[in-house]
């Protein structure tokens, strides 16, 4: 393991150092009484007319062009459940640092206080022109989809939801790599999904359209089959393409499975259960701050290859790998306004080949390789060119 895990008071004590962790700073220098007539009065009215009878040129005559938000209502945090907007602020906070520092886009962190999807949905309209993208945050499922969905349908510029997609991308990516050391083939494996909300059901659409066929679902009811009671219209659909005849809890799902890919709650698999799985078992335990299993427990239960969400373990499947780089790709290149499965199926492809010396405790780039932004750009925008007739 790696000693990079901070205590609470240390994290605490890191942020009240700073008061935060963001900043607004400027880029136009303003020395004299001139600079300010340009950037403020009278000179910023001549700006403002031009945009008024050219409005696409918002892009290049302010920050609109380099600019996205990032929005919650703090109803799915991490893994803290529903802690309300203002406890978000921080984790949001983090998300616009990895943006600036990985990809250079200044990303707004909005907190809003609303948790019907239509409301929600009007409130981002309202703001949206003042942004180039709309990075949703922490939305609880399955609200979330409705969300994303309808903002999707009537705004101009993409809209993408970090919680499903982000991680379908890097945690497909990890896949790859980890199939590749276990020898086995997309077509033949057998993978768990434990979480039926928007990260667990994202990823089964993903796996399902890069050409995996055995996937098991399972949520609080248990294994998602056709006849599961209590299921939202979202978890039916899946459960129409997956698991044809399963029925029961987590434990009755991973009997002789290769993978287990948790996007659920903290230590909710055993050892004993990764024990029933086949041979050489790969084990993404992916809830944050504590994963449904802890490494150490899934290395005595014999798991091959194993994944967490966290930085103080080998293998950080986090979707911090995602969201920098993919903003950076739909900024650069405008006219792209929907990133698609196939964008990012060959998203996940580029970053599983970045790595280099593939082994067990290295199935991804890390955080920190400063590749991963421009291999995700240039994915972008070489899918989008193949997908364009």
């Amino acid at each position: 393991m790696q000693d990079s895990n901070p205590t609470k008071d240390e994290a605490i004590r890191y942020h009240k150092k700073y008061c935060g962790k963001i900043e607004i700073a400027t880029k136009a220098p303003i020395k004299d009484i001139h600079d300010l007539s340009l950037a403020y009065t009278p000179g910023v009215g001549a700006v403002a007319k031009e945009i008024a009878e050219h409005p696409e040129q918002d892009r290049t005559l302010t920050n609109k062009g380099n600019t996205i938000a990032i929005i919650t209502n703090g109803t799915a945090v991490l893994g803290l459940g529903n802690i309300g907007p203002r406890a978000a602020i921080p984790v949001m906070e983090g998300k616009s640092v990895l943006f600036k520092e990985k990809a250079d886009v200044d990303a707004y962190p909005l907190m809003i206080d609303e948790t019907d999807p239509q409301k929600l949905v009007s409130i981002v309209k309202a703001l949206a022109p003042s942004f180039s993208g709309i990075n949703l945050e922490d939305i609880a499922a399955p609200e979330c989809f409705e969300v994303e969905e309808t903002l999707k349908q009537e705004l101009d510029i993409p809209v993408f939801h970090d919680d499903q997609h982000g991680a379908a991308i890097i945690i497909l990516a990890g896949l790859i790599n980890a199939l590749t050391i276990t020898q086995r083939a997309p077509e033949t494996v057998r993978v768990v999904i434990n979480g039926g909300g928007a990260a667990g059901l994202a990823t089964a659409h993903l796996l399902l359209y890069f050409g995996i066929k055995n996937i098991t679902v399972v949520d609080k009811q248990g294994i998602l089959h056709k006849n599961t009671d209590g299921m939202n219209s979202y978890q039916k659909e899946i459960a129409e393409k997956t698991n044809p005849e399963r029925t029961g809890t987590l434990q009755d799902a991973l009997q002789n499975t290769d993978v287990f890919i948790g996007l659920s709650k903290g230590n909710l698999l055993t050892r004993d259960m990764v024990q029933t799985m086949s041979s050489d078992p790969i084990i993404f335990a992916l809830a944050n701050p504590i994963p449904e299993i802890m490494p150490e427990e899934a290395q005595k239960a014999n798991a091959r290859i194993i994944a967490t969400g966290r930085s103080d373990y080998p293998n950080q499947l986090n979707n911090a790998l995602v969201f920098p780089g993919l903003f950076h790709g739909l900024l650069k290149a405008p006219h792209i306004k929907t990133v698609t499965r196939e964008t990012m199926v060959q998203i996940a492809k580029s970053l599983a080949h970045l790595v280099k010396d593939l082994s067990p405790q290295n199935i991804v780039p890390s955080l920190l390789d400063t590749r991963v932004v421009p291999t995700i750009t240039n994915a972008i925008i070489n899918s989008h060119h193949h997908e364009t007739p």
